[in-house]
């Protein structure tokens, strides 16, 4: 069956910033659509143990106020995350994650940071890289609300874990509806080309923000960043 029509399961955290290495989890949301059958989210609130910056807050709406007063320790949310996408992993289904990159590393560092074993392997489908890949020269913004913009799909409340978690599975089933070449893909196949991609792209851009900052780095790798190549995880 084809991963198009078959179940997928969304993953998406809002965080104190967006430094993989040292920022922290404030809310997680893995949620199973699709398929045929009931959309089904799990959330969390975590207490990240360290402040949460006025900007963030005002993105995603969790002060450390609340996130202290409401939120469970980092250590269980983390170890109850990696169990959830442990289990979607054991089962075939696919994680559907919006700049994978970013979200997946970040979860592998607050892993480290607690002592908990890493996520293992599984397929991912990222719909950054393939809205990359497939209109590559389309002008623009490229974050899910542009996206869910161009692929006409509803976002809801956006910057909410759940909702950006769902709205990213849905912008994958339309990339997949409209570019039937890749809805065509086995999930191995396709998780193999988006490492290739991934890196092509991440070079374009490093080289467009060399013309101006020639220290610009990006990561090639996808869709984890490895922790060696990223220094302290403290």
């Amino acid at each position: 069956m084809s991963w198009h029509i078959s179940r997928m399961c969304g993953f998406d955290l809002e965080t104190t910033g967006v430094d993989v290495e040292q920022d922290r989890i404030v809310t997680a949301t893995v949620v199973q659509c699709g398929g045929g059958q009931p959309t089904v989210p799990v959330n969390w609130l975590a207490d990240p143990g360290i402040e949460i910056p006025e900007g963030a807050a005002q993105v995603h709406g969790i002060t450390t106020e609340r996130a202290r007063a409401e939120g469970k320790p980092a250590a269980e949310v983390v170890a109850d995350v990696l169990a959830a996408l442990g289990q979607v992993i054991a089962s075939g289904v696919p994680i559907v994650a919006m700049n994978a990159r970013f979200d997946l590393t970040m979860l592998d560092r607050e892993a480290a940071r607690h002592g908990l074993p890493p996520l293992p392997a599984g397929p991912v489908i990222d719909p950054l890289v393939l809205d990359k890949q497939v209109d590559r020269y389309r002008r623009g913004k490229r974050n899910l609300t542009a996206l869910c913009e161009h692929y006409e799909v509803p976002l809801g409340a956006a910057h909410t874990s759940e909702a950006d978690a769902i709205a990213a599975c849905r912008v994958a089933w339309r990339i997949g509806a409209v570019y039937g070449g890749l809805a065509a893909l086995s999930l191995d196949r396709l998780h193999e080309a988006q490492v290739g991609w991934a890196a092509e792209q991440a070079a374009g851009l490093q080289e467009y923000l060399r013309k101006t900052d020639p220290a610009a780095y990006c990561a090639p790798e996808w869709p984890l960043i490895p922790r060696q190549q990223n220094g302290d995880t403290r």
